[in-house]
């Protein structure tokens, strides 16, 4: 099959033959149709995640039909339609029997852990705990963006900060996953304050809802939040991964209010420092969120089949997988608007 790989942390991407994958017990090979180019992956090819083993497929949003079935799976055939969290649990443990495969100890990530998504075929295993079986109402541009990004955002507001109607919620950073979180917010019937350095996606933002915008171009970001939200907001999301974008967000809030991190805090520079004392005087709650389970897909797949999520409408374009090989290192700064989809059936 034809793949995206990378053989050393930050040298070239390539695509080139490789072998064709076997399903392992217990686990599947997927055809891909379309899979997310997501932020995480730059971080893979960066080396900024223990346990990825070179050289390396990265790719982990991803949607496509089952190609081969492995030994001991009971769920699911050749054939069959699916995507899968990018957080793939056990299915054994205490924690995937309780549902909360997203933290599990034994989990595995397709593009961290093992060979990704970014090629004709992907393997994933724990077939039965983790896959999930997509509506045939649902296309492939709206179910590729489910598995990070949005499931991510989706399970941070509803289940982590459990944002309520009439609640201002700030997201700072609208990329793929802040604006998943601006979409979701709103249908939430909160009112959205979104944040970002290029005036393009804030425009996305201001499209799919957001009562407010701000261009973070060197302005008093904080000072900004708290005037229009009378206060501050109850409810902050760092889409976005750095100390500044963490302290900005954590500072947004008003007293006893929730923050939410989902993007990355990689400690490249040594551990990055969170405004605590803040944090503490305030009896502000710092959230983490990891992904989504399994268990916790069909609420989220109803909404996104009424027509009241609408994840493909975050789709900027879809490329081949030598485009996307191009695009995997800029990543790291550029500021794309939405989401981008590869289709590695594409020349």
């Amino acid at each position: 099959m034809r793949a995206m790989i990378f053989d050393e942390f930050g040298g070239s991407v390539d695509v080139r033959p490789v072998a064709d994958p076997a399903p392992p017990p217990g686990g599947v090979v997927v055809e891909v149709h379309a899979t997310g180019l997501c932020h995480s992956d730059w971080h893979a090819w960066a080396g900024h995640d223990d346990g990825v083993a070179l050289p390396h497929v990265p790719g982990h949003e991803l949607v496509g039909v089952i190609a081969a079935v492995g030994d001991a799976v009971r769920r699911w055939s050749v054939g069959d339609r699916v995507t899968t969290p990018f957080v793939c649990g056990c299915g054994t443990c205490e924690w995937c029997v309780a549902g909360q495969a997203q933290v599990c100890p034994n989990q595995t990530q397709p593009g961290f852990t093992h060979w990704g998504s970014f090629a004709e075929h992907v393997v994933l295993h724990a077939a039965d705990a983790n896959l999930v079986a997509v509506p045939a109402g649902i296309g492939d541009a709206a179910a590729a963006s489910l598995g990070c990004r949005f499931a991510t955002a989706y399970r941070a507001l509803t289940a982590r900060a459990r944002v309520e109607a009439g609640e201002w919620v700030t997201v700072i950073g609208t990329g793929g996953v802040g604006l998943s979180a601006v979409q979701i917010a709103v249908a939430a019937g909160a009112r959205v304050v979104a944040v970002d350095r290029t005036p393009a996606a804030l425009d996305v933002a201001k499209r799919l809802g957001a009562e407010h915008v701000v261009l973070a171009d060197g302005t008093d970001v904080v000072r900004i939040v708290h005037d229009l939200t009378g206060g501050g907001s109850h409810v902050a999301v760092d889409a976005v991964g750095s100390e500044a974008t963490c302290a900005d967000a954590i500072h947004s809030l008003r007293r006893r209010g929730r923050h939410v991190q989902i993007g990355l805090l990689p400690g490249v520079d040594g551990h990055p420092r969170v405004p605590m004392d803040r944090v503490i005087a305030w009896e502000i709650d710092v959230l983490g969120s990891h992904g989504m389970a399994r268990v916790d897909y069909p609420a989220m797949l109803d909404l996104v089949e009424s027509g009241a999520l609408r994840p493909d409408a975050l789709v900027e374009r879809v490329v081949g997988l030598g485009e996307g090989a191009r695009l995997l290192p800029s990543f790291g700064t550029a500021s794309p608007v939405g989401v981008t989809l590869i289709d590695p059936r594409l020349p």
